[in-house]
């Protein structure tokens, strides 16, 4: 389904993602692991076309990102909270992410049910803009509108971050169910590797920007990236 080729992105000397090659098979369900600065979010900036890259392509269903748009409605997507507009409300904001799919607004009711237990009755009826909410409900809003257009493509930096235990649980069992229900493609980043190895069926290491490792959980390799870690906190 995504296919990279000689990616590279530099900024001036430093160069913050170098892959030679990637493919990423429709169905997985993959982690991206490294520690900051690895490249993690440079290459999902990469892979939306959200910046340049210094050289190389990414592919999606063996056609370019760049300049081209056939992509973009088969892909959700949270990065961070420059993804929401926080001068809306989350039900503003659902309905307006709905529309860019084609989604009408009895489709996104039925679909938020989905998410009840995940937004534990603080993000609907609030009367509250988004920019209003804490960083961890500000997270809830755009994982849900990410996930609430059903997208063959879904990619997600640090989904993890600010929810608490619960709501991590919730996600994370999301995540799974829907790759297995519906085949999605995903890709998600996460500093906690037990996050990752709990889901993902393949996970990927960065290291300054290249691929040092790219294993499947089942494969007994973990312990080597659990050593990676380890090694480097000491």
């Amino acid at each position: 389904m995504i296919r990279v080729e000689n990616l590279k992105k530099q900024y001036g000397q430093q160069t913050a993602l170098d892959i030679d090659r990637l493919t990423i098979e429709k169905g997985q369900l993959v982690g991206i692991v490294g520690n900051n600065g690895a490249g993690k979010t440079t290459l999902f900036r990469l892979l939306l076309d959200l910046i340049e890259p210094t050289q190389g392509s990414v592919f999606i269903h063996e056609k370019s990102v760049a300049g081209n748009y056939h992509w973009k409605n088969l892909t959700g997507s949270y990065l961070d909270e420059g993804f929401l507009i926080d001068f809306m409300t989350p039900e503003e904001f659902f309905y307006f992410t709905a529309r860019l799919y084609g989604l009408p607004k009895k489709a996104v009711d039925e679909k938020l049910q989905v998410f009840s237990r995940f937004m534990s009755g603080e993000i609907l009826e609030q009367k509250k803009y988004i920019r209003q909410f804490s960083t961890g409900n500000k997270q809830k809003v755009g994982i849900i509108a990410a996930m609430l257009v059903q997208p063959e493509l879904l990619i997600l930096d640090e989904p993890f971050n600010f929810l608490d235990p619960t709501s991590q649980i919730l996600i994370k069992r999301m995540l799974k169910q829907e790759n297995e229900a519906r085949h999605t493609t995903m890709l998600i980043s996460s500093h906690n590797l037990n996050h990752i190895t709990e889901i993902c069926t393949r996970i990927i290491l960065l290291e300054k920007g290249k691929i040092i490792r790219d294993i499947t959980p089942e494969s007994g390799d973990m312990k080597e990236i659990e050593q990676y870690f380890s090694i480097n906190a000491e």
